[in-house]
């Protein structure tokens, strides 16, 4: 059954080799799955329009959980996939959907809560801590619940705590299926606790009470990574154009793209490609 992109191209290719479409019209852009972290932070929109000028290439953002990113590039319906689970990631390649998987940036996730701290954990640097406290003290806490990056370290740290809110779903543990903006809007709605990446944070304009309450934890530590999907499952995949794009990520000038992506003076992602020969 083919996809809805798939056929799409099927169309185009049909009417270009009918001679309905000219040779040069070929659409040059390509479609990236990646978080709703790398959209709603604002990163894209700081380095797409550079990308662009130096290429030609209109990149297409699909923003979802990574767990959603990654399965709309196991369909066919992206070339290349930008996510932040490391795991779910090596798996993606390991089943030969993806080619090889490239180490683009990094930031951290940090809790955050309302200023009056009914858990108790405001300044802390102990995750780990502060979900038992949470847990104890039944405070509000959102929880993304969609199979994202950020909803997957959520769920290890729970482990790690020995806690599992999600299976048990008690009344003050709320699950909204969403991606990080809509979380951390619920939260402030809610005056809950919700663990978040810290660029979205930065950029989000609706904190209301919402305060940083846990930050500086190794086990924060964000890693994100872009893939090139693989042309041998899917025919429709831009090969040159997706790895033009990873390639001007990865390198020098890329990473200082988003090296230079800041809030407030605030710098959101830290680039840590490797370097390239």
């Amino acid at each position: 059954m083919l996809t809805r992109r798939s056929a799409l191209t099927a169309l185009f290719t049909a009417a270009l080799l009918a001679g309905i479409l000219p040779a040069d019209a070929q659409d040059k852009s390509i479609v990236v799955a990646s978080t709703t972290s790398t959209q709603d932070s604002g990163l894209f929109g700081h380095i797409l329009p550079k990308f662009k000028a130096k290429t030609g290439i209109d990149v297409k953002v699909v923003a979802q959980g990574t767990g959603q990113a990654l399965d709309t590039a196991r369909r066919g319906d992206a070339d290349v996939v930008f996510v932040h689970a490391k795991a779910q990631e090596e798996k993606f390649v390991e089943e030969g959907f993806g080619v090889k998987r490239q180490e683009v940036m990094y930031n951290d996730f940090i809790l955050v809560g309302p200023n009056s701290d009914p858990a108790g954990v405001k300044k802390g640097r102990d995750i780990v801590a502060a979900l038992k406290a949470i847990h104890e003290k039944q405070a509000a806490f959102v929880s993304r619940g969609d199979k994202s990056g950020t909803h997957s370290a959520e769920l290890a740290l729970w482990k790690a705590a020995s806690l599992d809110p999600a299976g048990s779903k008690p009344s003050w543990y709320k699950e909204i299926g969403q991606g990080m903006g809509a979380a951390l809007n619920t939260a402030s709605a809610m005056n809950a606790y919700v663990l978040t990446d810290r660029g979205t944070w930065i950029s989000f304009k609706n904190k209301g009470e919402l305060t940083v309450a846990v930050e500086g934890d190794r086990r924060l530590f964000n890693q994100y990574g872009i893939i090139l999907v693989n042309p041998a499952k899917h025919s429709t995949v831009k090969k040159e154009l997706g790895q033009a794009f990873i390639d001007w990520i990865v390198s020098p000038e890329g990473q200082a793209a988003i090296a230079s992506y800041k809030i407030d003076d605030e710098q959101l992602f830290f680039p840590n490609a490797a370097p390239t020969n």
